[in-house]
């Protein structure tokens, strides 16, 4: 599965949020866990139905996110 599909969009759950695979699990808390630090094994071990991939997709799709040209004052 391409990581970009691993991220989903249903307006009846998790209030519209992206969450991963249709699942219950929101981009946005597997992202702050790991800007606290939080091993990735833990996040993992937290949350049995994820998988390594579903973690590279939160960081892609938040690097995707951010990634807004500058302009120069």
């Amino acid at each position: 599965m391409e990581l970009e599909k691993r991220i989903t969009f249903n307006p009846e759950m998790c209030g519209g949020r992206p969450c991963i695979r249709g699942m219950r699990i929101r981009v946005s808390d597997i992202l702050e866990m790991l800007g606290q630090g939080v091993p990735e094994a833990e996040v993992l071990a937290d949350f049995p139905d994820l998988e390594v991939d579903d973690i590279r997709a939160c960081l892609l799709y938040a690097a995707r996110r951010t990634g807004f040209e500058r302009l120069a004052a």
